[in-house]
């Protein structure tokens, strides 16, 4: 599969987050109050942006902080 053209560095580690917790989205969308949906974007990199709330709310139901979720790829 051709690489993508993508206008930022940042990756998402949502989904090994949740493989390594054997969590859902579902369930974390129950935790945080985030649609599945909002999450799905986030955990399949394609969000443009986060809102700090939502931000907030996935890092509080995974207890984790910002830079656990989020890294900056290697150019």
């Amino acid at each position: 599969m051709a690489e993508e053209f993508v206008d930022h560095l940042v990756v998402c580690h949502l989904g090994a987050i949740l493989d390594a917790r054997g969590m859902t989205l579902a369930e974390l969308s129950r935790l945080a109050g985030v649609s599945v949906v909002n999450l799905s974007v986030l955990k399949n990199d394609r969000a443009k942006a986060i809102r700090f709330s939502t931000l907030t709310a996935v890092c509080r139901a995974l207890g984790c902080s910002p830079g656990d979720l989020f890294t900056l790829r290697q150019i």
